[in-house]
């Protein structure tokens, strides 16, 4: 029903930025909070940042600073800059959504497949 498709990884030197996308497509009557995820090899999912559809953001202590995540409401779309990467930025990033489906339903949560960023030192 909802699909998010995530972009925009790829491999960095350390120091530099990367930008990714999140795109969520499918039956949407409305998304309240879209966030993003990071998974290293051999480690759990952490949360990275969170954005609601006011605008609010919030941001795991390790990325603030750095990274900025933004959206596109009109677009179901949410953004995040990645600038000063480091090494232990090294991971799969993950996009999440808090998405209601039919206008009487909750809101359900869907996750993207991931998308891989690699920092280089």
């Amino acid at each position: 029903q909802v699909q998010l498709v995530e972009s925009g990884g790829g491999l960095v030197q350390a120091g530099g930025s990367l930008r990714l996308s999140c795109a969520a497509s499918g039956s949407i009557v409305s998304i309240s909070i879209m966030d993003w995820y990071r998974q290293a090899p051999g480690k759990e999912r952490v949360f990275i940042a969170r954005i609601h559809s006011g605008g609010i953001t919030n941001y795991a202590d390790s990325v603030k600073g750095r990274f900025t995540i933004t959206s596109d409401n009109a677009k179901n779309t949410v953004y995040l800059q990645m600038n000063s990467l480091k090494s232990e930025d090294t991971a799969a990033y993950y996009c999440r959504a808090d998405v209601k489906t039919t206008g009487l339903g909750p809101f359900l949560a869907y996750w993207g497949q991931g998308t891989q960023v690699t920092v280089s030192s």
